[in-house]
């Protein structure tokens, strides 16, 4: 009677037992477990054995087989979800619900299990840092924020940064700058966006400037290791300013491109301009730059130093056409 106990209990183990995910590597290993994810060139790998998740290099795989079902990106901008098998010449399957076909391993630029629910499609991210200096007892602070969710047809990002800075015989400086922005992915790498950016810089004497913005996509490069697209488009803008002039609405168009490099080891680089014409207020011209260097470190932690830039022609009175933010901090990610 006990062996009989002991082999239901046996069976009951192996039946719930997690579907097996199996990677073969170019140097002949082989590891088995669950795939969380593929991003950046870098996979997510769960096994049964370990208390953190591995994550291995794209480029070390040969093979692959899996039984989870993926929200899969290919470099030409489709959006697909399935599970995928390896060929012997090292292609790689992918079974949807509209059939099986085979791609090159490098086709495939994001993955994401579905069986993990919507927070599995989440990703957030926080930073601080701090300076101190004894001469004209400077002190500033600076922060920022991101969250975000990647589906198959849809993103949304959402994004906040700000500055405080005090010294002695000097007004203070304050600065806040955001950006709450939606993708809808259309087929061969092109998207329909929409964003409403919104700006606080007591050095531009702005009290709040509101960008909301409509435009249309590209992605010139989309690949494991990095991508590049640019997006165009019309703009309202609403402009409040601490100088005493009254507030002003104004029609902008804006032309864009977004940089990412995201496999330089544990470094990635992301940069971006918009250069904003402006339409209702003739000869006018903005612009808004930034570049953010992030380095990787243990347990999902990262240093990063960012620089901002921001170009008026036409500022409010008093107020300078140039403005810039150089930080660095501590953050981490999720």
């Amino acid at each position: 009677m006990k062996n009989i106990f002991y082999t239901f209990l046996m069976v009951l183990l192996v039946l719930n037992l997690p579907a097996q995910d199996t990677i073969s590597f170019i140097n002949g290993d082989q590891i088995m477990g669950e795939l969380k994810s593929l991003d950046k060139g870098v996979i997510q790998f769960e096994t049964g054995y370990s208390d953190s998740d591995f994550k291995i290099v794209w480029e070390d795989v040969s093979q692959l087989t899996t039984s989870t079902i993926f929200l899969i990106t290919l470099s030409n901008g489709e959006r697909l979800s399935g599970s995928i098998s390896s060929t012997d010449s090292l292609g790689l399957v992918l079974n949807t619900s509209n059939g099986s076909r085979t791609v090159k391993r490098d086709d495939i630029v994001y993955l994401k299990s579905l069986e993990d629910g919507f927070w599995s499609q989440v990703y957030a991210n926080v930073d601080v840092g701090f300076s101190i200096t004894k001469s004209k007892n400077l002190k500033q602070v600076t922060g920022s924020a991101g969250m975000g969710y990647l589906g198959e047809m849809w993103s949304w990002d959402t994004r906040i940064n700000t500055l405080y800075s005090s010294q002695d015989s000097v007004q203070d400086t304050r600065r806040t700058d955001g950006i709450v922005s939606a993708n809808f992915f259309l087929p061969h790498d092109w998207f329909l966006l929409g964003a409403v950016d919104f700006l606080s810089n007591t050095e531009q004497l702005l009290d709040l400037r509101t960008n909301t913005r409509l435009g249309l996509g590209y992605y010139l490069v989309h690949k494991n290791h990095w991508y590049w697209n640019v997006a165009l488009g019309g703009a309202f803008v609403d402009e409040q300013y601490s100088s005493g002039e009254s507030a002003k609405q104004s029609m902008e168009s804006f032309l864009g491109t977004e940089l990412n490099l995201f496999d330089m080891g544990d470094f990635s680089l992301f940069t971006k301009v918009t250069a904003y014409p402006g339409i209702t207020e003739k000869g006018r011209f903005r612009t808004d730059f930034k570049m953010d260097l992030k380095y990787n470190l243990p347990f999902d932690f990262y240093v990063k130093g960012g620089f901002t830039v921001n170009y008026d022609n036409q500022p409010t009175l008093g107020a300078p056409e140039t403005d810039y933010v150089l930080n660095t901090g501590l953050g981490w990610e999720w």
